[in-house]
């Protein structure tokens, strides 16, 4: 039997609600996850390690979300995604990287 977690009243807006509502809802937990974003890329430089894929595959992504474009949530996704469609040979053994790195030729 699966458990589904209950909804929280304050997860959801109703189906109609004034735009400036929506902002409301939303702004401060993304403003803290923005920050977060910067703070990390901040950090990964300070060490040297900016030049990492999954870093590089951020900074990508992170262009996504001011170019004017709708679906923002399914193309940073896409971009962070593996985009092939066979699967590999041999498997690299490794976990989930949460980001795609072209194999080495």
């Amino acid at each position: 039997m699966s458990k589904s977690r209950p909804r929280r009243p304050s997860d959801r807006l109703p189906a109609s609600c004034p735009p400036r509502a929506v902002v409301d809802h939303g702004f401060i937990p993304v403003r803290a996850k923005l920050i977060d974003v910067a703070a990390f890329l901040d950090r990964v430089e300070r060490y040297g390690a900016a030049d990492d894929f999954r870093c590089a595959a951020l900074r990508q992504a992170a262009a996504l979300l001011v170019d004017g474009r709708p679906e923002r949530a399914r193309r940073i996704l896409e971009k962070l995604s593996d985009p092939t469609t066979k699967p590999a040979p041999v498997s690299s053994g490794k976990a989930a990287l949460g980001a795609w790195q072209a194999p080495a030729e």
